[in-house]
């Protein structure tokens, strides 16, 4: 009978040790789990600006892509305007 109730007071013990390490446990996972969450809308929030920051970049890129273009197109008729003239020039030594 001695044994039993050693026994008992064994397994009471090991059960209420049990029982502070699980509510230890879930105190835990509820910080680890808050955490999470802030780190989930700490990335949102960050992956929002990198494609804001992205588009701005593409916008400039665009930008600068299309003034050089403006730029090559008005060269390009200065050019021609100027072998024209050559041409006129030739045509006219020619006589």
């Amino acid at each position: 009978m001695k044994d039993t109730s050693v026994l008992v007071a064994g397994i009471e013990y090991k059960v209420r040790k049990l029982i502070e390490i699980n509510r230890k446990l879930q105190l835990e996972n509820k910080e680890l789990t808050n955490i999470n969450t802030e780190y989930r809308l700490e990335i949102e929030k960050l992956t929002g600006l990198n494609q804001q920051i992205t588009d701005n970049l593409n916008n400039k890129i665009i930008t600068n892509t299309l003034g050089s273009e403006t730029e090559v197109d008005e060269s390009r008729k200065i050019i021609q305007a100027l072998m024209r003239e050559v041409d006129q020039c030739i045509a006219l030594l020619n006589k």
